[in-house]
């Protein structure tokens, strides 16, 4: 039976500029619904990211219908559900979880909202050489969606070298071998230098994280740069590239599409993403349209 009120939230780090609550929320009372969206910051309540069990558990005894998870809870929340869908499974990181009859379920949006955001912003971007900043739970999320909608080969670049080369092993277990490849920060050079495209899909750029992912200079007009980080919408990165001359994609299609697909999961409901991505632009105060 479907419900009238829905009480969800978002754990993570530093998410006090999100504009999750705003997209569910507006959603929402376009359709009648009673729905709240609480953020529960970390950092505000001064708890390590390993607090994501307590905080989970504390979230279902006091009746919430689920959850978002962002950064740097989508993997170490993984051993904290009763069960996962497949696609979650498969990523080993989780952005949606479900409170179900006592039971918490967990799910990733963020393969499906990139893979949308990526086919409606940059739909004839070749894609047989990609170059991918990142390989935490985004990434693993944001690299999934690549190969899925055809990349050739998606090489990751991490700070943690060893981190790259594990995701990389568990995408050529599903996607077959050769897909994706491991490789340090000092190989940048010459891993764009051959690259179609480039995507970022760590912090730096959000609003607590200022800067660029990588030297500017290693940007080419050639290239197309996909950013993940949406606030704001235009990142040093995204600004720079745009000044080389690259086509970029910013990562409000992203936030919108994945927010979408959680929104479905809560209430049971289709969102209008059309509306979806006004908002964002609104809230944004910027547009999201890819160059």
């Amino acid at each position: 039976m479907a419900k009238d009120s829905y009480l969800v939230g978002l754990i993570g780090s530093g998410i006090g500029p999100s504009l999750s609550p705003a997209l569910h929320e507006r959603e929402a009372d376009r359709r009648g619904l009673r729905y709240l969206y609480r953020l529960i910051d970390i950092d505000v309540l001064g708890v390590p990211p390993e607090a994501v069990g307590d905080l989970l558990r504390a979230t279902r005894d006091l009746g919430f219908d689920g959850l978002n998870i962002t950064h740097p809870c989508k993997q170490l929340v993984l051993d904290h559900l009763d069960a996962l869908a497949p696609q979650a499974e498969a990523l080993g990181a989780v952005n949606t979880v479900v409170f179900e009859d006592g039971r918490a379920i967990g799910h990733n949006t963020d393969v499906t909202g990139f893979a949308a955001s990526f086919a409606r912003g940059l739909p004839y971007a070749p894609l047989e050489r990609v170059v991918q900043l990142g390989a935490g739970g985004a990434g693993a999320a944001v690299a999934h969606a690549l190969l899925t909608l055809g990349a050739g080969r998606v090489t990751l670049v991490d700070a943690r070298p060893e981190r790259a080369t594990a995701l990389a092993a568990a995408l050529n277990r599903h996607f077959g071998p050769g897909r994706a490849t491991g490789a340090a920060p000092d190989a940048l050079p010459e891993l764009t230098g051959t690259a179609d495209g480039i995507v970022h899909a760590t912090p730096t750029g959000m609003a607590a994280h200022p800067g660029l992912p990588l030297p500017a200079a290693l940007l080419r007009p050639e290239l197309w740069v996909a950013e993940v980080v949406y606030r704001p919408l235009e990142t040093e990165l995204l600004r720079t590239a745009r000044d080389v001359g690259c086509s970029v994609l910013d990562g409000g299609g992203m936030a919108v599409f994945q927010a979408a697909d959680a929104f479905r999961l809560f209430t049971g409901e289709d969102p209008d993403t059309a509306r979806m991505l006004t908002d964002i632009e609104e809230l944004a105060g910027a547009v999201t349209t890819p160059k």
